[in-house]
């Protein structure tokens, strides 16, 4: 999906659910943020064929390049939170009404995809 924010920053992301049978995880979980200044690269589950721990930081800009190990330095407290939210029926993590929005967003970039890939 490919969108232009309100500041005008072009924005780009995507989804993969295929991993290589040769992969020593499930998924690769990699998010990364360029901009002209510098980006960052988190890779949540490895440092592919270096290490089998995950939660990797890399930040690149002016003042150089920076690798911060992460693994038990930070916790993931959204995902408790949203699997309490779903057994107890709370907003903790997020509203519903945030919910449904990111739902209706995913399957509106899904129609619009297909649409793409149907025109040619």
């Amino acid at each position: 999906m490919s969108f232009l924010g309100d500041n005008g920053t072009s924005n780009y992301q995507r989804v993969d659910w295929l991993t290589p049978k040769g992969a020593s995880f499930w998924g690769d979980g990699r998010t990364v943020i360029l901009g002209s200044d510098g980006y960052m690269e988190l890779r949540k589950y490895t440092n592919v064929a270096t290490e089998k721990t995950g939660d990797h930081l890399f930040l690149v800009n002016d003042g150089g390049e920076k690798h911060f190990k992460l693994s038990g330095q930070v916790g993931f407290p959204f995902f408790g939170q949203l699997i309490l939210d779903c057994l107890n029926r709370t907003e903790n993590a997020m509203t519903q009404e945030h919910a449904f929005k990111a739902g209706e967003l995913a399957l509106k970039a899904q129609a619009a995809a297909d649409a793409g890939r149907s025109s040619k």
